[in-house]
């Protein structure tokens, strides 16, 4: 007999050998029908693993995030064998589960169009009806990659050839005739999904890479309720009428061109000014935190680089100018602003007296993303970003981290983001030696500090491995966009390597000479993911002090044009953002357009409202609020606008 610990701290004696599975049933119906995977002793698990000796154990239902995972990844398998089904000759790719569903790969010439997608899905049903039994099973290299060869699987056959040579025997999943390449786990079989719906299909590279092939991503959810399922799918519908690269383009916030190229957008006047605004407040702000502004190239020669390591690590994300075999210098543009801040630090001898120094920059950097990767605003290949460098002693370090991290949740408080956020903190690979720089002891010793500081700080984090710069961990601080895919919108980053790289001193109070730690950091992120973001969170409405327009004018004849003309200059005077509507059209279009606009305020003037010396005030979302005299608008509007609050 072994000793089974629950979750509730029971503890049940099983014969050895017992499933997880069983155990499930043992302890209920429910659970039984509810659970997905399990864990024991840590380890998230499929319910048919054998148990033979004492352990912890917990039954996970779709209710975590590894029940969720399994049930989904589980949907993408369903999909796969209701393709291979249809279409025979259909190859397959691979078909994780991901943030709010799943998606799978093919490589077949039959267009997936919305009506082939409604056929995949009413074959799923029936393989849901079938409620084939999911069962794992596992296969020497050779014989895998046998399978794999004679099945015509090209793409399952590269991945069995890179696991080949460990020598560990390579896993697979039964459902009936459909045999998948897959680690797992998975539920316990096909009839427990009852509710799921394929939602679109794209073209993705094999692997990511542009170099090759495209094949055909089909999208799709699940849930182990209808009525969940219509409440997520009703939330994408809402999201799809907030998406920024939408909305963006309807209000002439930005706009692409293909002559200028993938992932660099232009921003139009609307979308200029509220980056004018954002950027005049952060550099405002942190003047007032102690920052010094400084302003470096947008270029540098490749030593600059190589001296980073940025060269070694990051030389394919980079545009480079140039051919180091055959041109003397070769250039290429920044992909972050570090290393030339460090040149501003190097000026001339430092003493612990003038630490910390705190350096910041509005930087535009170039990355050289994937196509595949770029999406409107969120991710380019151009952008601008609130960048700085604090250079500190070993004592000052955890004061200035905390104080990075105020500055941040300041602009997100301010910009109404900050419910919107979580906490990642973003390890080093010790099994990647290839992707980080120094030594395990040094990455443990910046680890420790950091793990230190956000403990103190009292921050609920999530920890990515592999997830950190190539030269030091970091705080990621996320975000997810109206379709729940996550960015990281701020970074606060520990580095104790870089100093070193550069030569970067400053002598002591025991008169010896030591290298500073550096605090990389951004304090609201790249300006434009923060912009698609706001486009997102308000639907095109801003809050009054970032709104590029706020007031407009609207005469009601042209006999009012000029008391108009005259209120809206007198409201630009006290730096409002205001135009007059002149146009020979009846108000009630005007106020339409105006509301589509999504303008904050539209004052009205008509003969009563000049009789009187007032407005007819219509604020947006609200309609008319009443007549108000010049002082008591300008009064409320700024008040509004100094305390950024959004009505």
């Amino acid at each position: 007999m072994i000793k089974v610990t629950l979750k509730d701290g029971a503890v049940r004696e099983y014969d050895a050998g017992v499933s997880a599975m069983d155990i499930a049933r043992s302890l209920g119906a429910g659970l039984f029908k509810a659970a997905c995977v399990c864990r024991i002793n840590g380890v998230t698990s499929d319910l048919r693993t054998p148990i033979n000796d004492d352990c912890e154990l917990e039954i996970l239902t779709f209710d975590t995030d590894e029940g969720k995972y399994a049930f989904r990844h589980t949907a993408s398998h369903v999909m796969a064998q209701a393709v291979k089904r249809l279409f025979p000759d259909a190859k397959l790719a691979i078909g994780p589960a991901i943030d709010n569903g799943f998606y799978y790969d093919f490589d077949t010439d039959t267009p997936f169009t919305p009506e082939v997608l409604v056929k995949i899905e009413d074959e799923m049903k029936k393989i849901v009806k079938e409620e084939l039994p999911i069962e794992r099973f596992e296969l020497p290299p050779d014989e895998a990659l046998a399978w794999a060869e004679n099945a015509g699987e090209i793409y399952k056959a590269e991945l069995i050839r890179e696991h080949s040579g460990k020598g560990e025997k390579i896993s697979f999943f039964r459902q009936g005739e459909f045999i998948e390449l897959c680690a797992g786990p998975h539920i316990p079989d096909t009839g427990r999904l009852k509710a799921f719906r394929l939602t679109s299909c794209t073209g993705a590279y094999w692997r990511g890479d542009s170099n090759n092939k495209m094949l055909q991503r089909i999208y799709g959810t699940a849930f182990t309720k209808k009525d969940e399922l219509e409440a997520y799918l009703a939330a994408v519908e809402e999201a799809k009428k907030r998406d920024h690269n939408k909305l963006g383009r309807e209000l002439e916030i930005f706009t692409t061109s293909d002559l200028i190229g993938q992932g660099l957008p232009i921003l139009l006047p609307k979308g200029a000014r509220i980056i004018q605004l954002l950027q005049r407040f952060v550099e405002d702000e942190e003047q007032k935190r102690g920052w010094q502004l400084t302003k470096t190239p947008y270029m540098a020669k490749s030593d600059l680089y190589k001296l980073s390591g940025h060269w070694d690590h990051y030389k394919d994300g980079m545009f480079v100018m140039g051919n180091e075999e055959t041109d003397k210098e070769v250039f290429a543009l920044r992909p972050m602003t570090c290393p030339f801040q460090y040149q501003a630090y190097l000026n001339r001898g430092r003493s612990y007296r003038d630490l910390p120094i705190r350096y910041n920059e509005t930087s535009t950097l170039f990355r050289n993303e994937s196509s595949g990767e770029m999406h409107g605003l969120i991710r380019v290949r151009q952008f601008t970003i609130s960048e700085g460098h604090l250079i500190c002693t070993p004592e000052q370090l955890e004061d200035e981290f905390r104080k990075c991290l105020e500055l941040a949740i300041y602009m997100l408080k301010t910009l109404g983001l900050y419910e919107d956020v979580s906490y990642r903190f973003s390890q080093w690979d010790p099994n990647d030696s290839e992707k980080f720089i120094g030594t395990p002891e040094q990455w443990d010793e910046a680890q420790g500090v950091m793990y230190k500081i956000l403990d103190h700080l009292g921050i609920d984090y999530k920890i990515g491995i592999g997830e950190a710069a190539f030269y030091g961990p970091k705080l990621d601080i996320q975000i997810r966009n109206v379709f729940g895919k996550e960015d990281t919108l701020i970074t606060i980053q520990i580095d104790q390597m870089l100093a070193e790289k550069f030569g970067m001193e400053y002598v002591d109070v025991d008169g010896q000479k030591k290298h500073p730690y550096i605090i990389h950091r951004t304090s609201i992120g790249c300006y434009e993911r923060t912009l698609a973001l706001l486009i997102e969170k308000y639907a095109g409405a801003f809050p009054l002090w970032l709104a590029p327009e706020q007031i407009r004018l609207l005469p009601i004849s042209d006999r009012h044009h000029e008391y108009a003309k005259a209120a809206a200059e007198k409201l630009e005077s006290l730096g409002f953002r205001v135009t007059c509507d002149e146009r020979s059209e009846k108000i009630g279009f005007k106020i339409r357009e105006a509301q589509l606009e999504k303008i904050p305020y539209m004052l009205l003037v008509g003969d009563k409202e000049i009789e009187s010396g007032t407005f007819s005030v219509r604020r947006r979302g609200e309609g008319d609020i009443g007549a108000m005299g010049a002082e008591e608008f300008t009064s409320m509007a700024l008040r509004e606008t100094a305390e950024k609050v959004r009505f």
